[in-house]
């Protein structure tokens, strides 16, 4: 069988089958909480968000982040734009719906937004009212290092956006065991209501079920 992983380094992005369990038992969980599945999830929906965001946004899907390039790299042929963008802010986002098509060409002139949520956006919202954004994506908390001004990335755009606390993930994970920790995240969280301890409770009973493959759960990370 095929293991997909939340992945970066690729010419599209695939359907992947863990989101829609995971956000399926997220919402037998949380039942007032509002699901945008598959083609709902457009960035237009997103953006609306800016100024009157949830108390939590919890994004299933691929994200990426490349690396920044030396001066003598260019882009050549069929090459991904967003890896060459000299802003570290492109380099790093999260795809939505409709998103393969600018990913493939560089823009979508089909539709209002692109699909590509990139952490420049993402800065540029108001998500004041969001106390916690789980981001279960992979290689969502890196980022280049700029001398004094930190960590660029995610993690930075949605500090920006005044986000309190982030969950991300610092390599790419299995899909199922992603959804697997979701699971034990969110259950843990609404029987204790302490969001930091029902995360470590969460990395505990994947360390002790995983204790030989921590691949399958260390990569999160939770940042205030």
């Amino acid at each position: 069988s095929i293991k997909r992983k939340r992945s970066t380094i690729t010419n599209s992005w695939e359907y992947l089958k863990g989101t829609l369990s995971e956000v399926e038992s997220l919402e037998k969980l949380l039942p007032k909480a509002k699901s945008l599945i598959e083609y709902a999830a457009t960035e237009s929906e997103i953006k609306a968000l800016s100024g009157h965001s949830p108390s939590v946004l919890h994004f299933a899907t691929h994200g990426y982040f490349y690396k920044s390039k030396k001066a003598t790299d260019t882009l050549k042929g069929n090459q991904i734009v967003f890896e060459y963008a000299q802003n570290p802010l492109l380099r790093s986002g999260l795809i939505l719906a409709n998103g393969n098509f600018a990913w493939q060409h560089g823009s979508n002139p089909y539709e209002k937004e692109d699909g590509i949520l990139t952490a420049l956006e993402i800065s540029n919202l108001d998500l004041s009212n969001t106390d916690i954004v789980v981001l279960s994506a992979c290689e969502t908390g890196l980022g280049d290092v700029e001398e004094s001004e930190g960590v660029y990335g995610l993690q930075r755009a949605f500090k920006m956006a005044g986000v309190e606390i982030i969950v991300m993930s610092l390599w790419a994970i299995p899909d199922k065991e992603t959804a697997e920790f979701m699971q034990l995240f969110y259950t843990n969280w609404k029987q204790t209501n302490k969001v930091r301890l029902a995360f470590r409770n969460a990395q505990k009973k994947m360390s002790e079920k995983y204790k030989n493959d921590p691949e399958k759960w260390a990569a999160f990370v939770m940042i205030e």
